[in-house]
């Protein structure tokens, strides 16, 4: 369900990356890059191939969470799917500070910060490594409540499909909705890496999450965003852009030595893994 709802909003996603294209083409024509976007492109069909494999894979999973449900929700309720929403959300946004806490999920949430453009374009920018980073697990405890699993899979999809709608620069602030919910203002400054944004604003659509556990930081115009990574891969190959990290997350676990030392390199913050190297190559 998760792939027809988002084919289905596909000819709105192209047509605004279009409209977005020729506004900067006459203003600032170095936010979009014809390179830059087919690498997009094509990683966000590696993404779709290897999710719609994943959620083969794992759906029999949900399916048997769900049979040991806290509570039975009735399916049909608006209540039900308002709630399912909300929860939703709450999940995503823990997964979402995981992906940048944890180097083991920072490898593949890496490839979709790694443009040093922000565009609508860039919410393609995807890595087929999400499931085996462990995205899906932060949605079976939806299951467990008693959420029906094809219910969840279907708000997994609207989830990401509003957050096509934040990756842009075309659009300022949004009034009272910035109190509120994830809007580009937000979002640009979760994309940037200005050590006044880094790590910050990890909202899917409601932003109340990261008020209320400390993660947000509005937009200073005095700060205009710097986007990409630290250690910026500057590279349009979407192997490359792929599995730059899962390889460079091995190579240094195996040059620690030990299994803590090798653990420590696979779940520790990914900053932490670049002062080792850093002191390594200084020693």
């Amino acid at each position: 369900m998760e792939k027809w709802i988002l084919l289905g909003l596909a000819p709105v996603f192209l047509a605004l990356i279009i409209w977005e294209a020729l506004y900067w083409r006459r203003r600032q024509p170095e936010n979009y890059s014809l390179k830059d976007v087919a690498s997009n492109a094509v990683l966000a069909l590696m993404h779709q191939a290897s999710d719609a494999i994943a959620w083969t894979v794992v759906t029999g999973l949900f399916y048997l969470v769900y049979q040991y449900r806290v509570f039975d929700l009735p399916p049909a309720s608006v209540w039900t799917i308002a709630a399912l929403f909300v929860a939703q959300d709450f999940f995503y946004y823990w997964f979402h500070r995981a992906s940048h806490r944890i180097r083991w999920m920072w490898a593949s949430h890496v490839t979709h910060h790694s443009s040093e453009r922000l565009n609508f374009s860039t919410a393609f920018r995807q890595s087929l490594t999400y499931p085996i980073s462990g995205m899906w697990l932060f949605w079976l405890p939806l299951a467990w409540l008693g959420f029906d699993p094809t219910h969840i899979i279907a708000v997994v999809a609207i989830n990401l499909a509003f957050q096509f709608f934040v990756h842009t620069q075309a659009v300022g602030k949004l009034g009272w909705l910035e109190y509120v919910f994830n809007t580009p203002s937000h979002h640009r400054v979760h994309h940037a890496r200005n050590p006044k944004y880094i790590d910050r604003n990890y909202a899917g659509v409601l932003i109340i999450w990261d008020k209320l556990f400390g993660t947000y930081v509005d937009e200073d115009p005095a700060v205009p965003c710097e986007y990409g990574i630290i250690g910026q891969i500057h590279s349009h190959n979407p192997i490359t852009l792929t599995f730059h990290e899962w390889i460079a997350m091995f190579r240094d676990a195996a040059r620690v030595g030990g299994l803590r030392g090798a653990l420590g390199q696979l779940f520790c913050p990914p900053e932490r893994a670049d002062s080792h190297r850093r002191r390594q190559a200084a020693s």
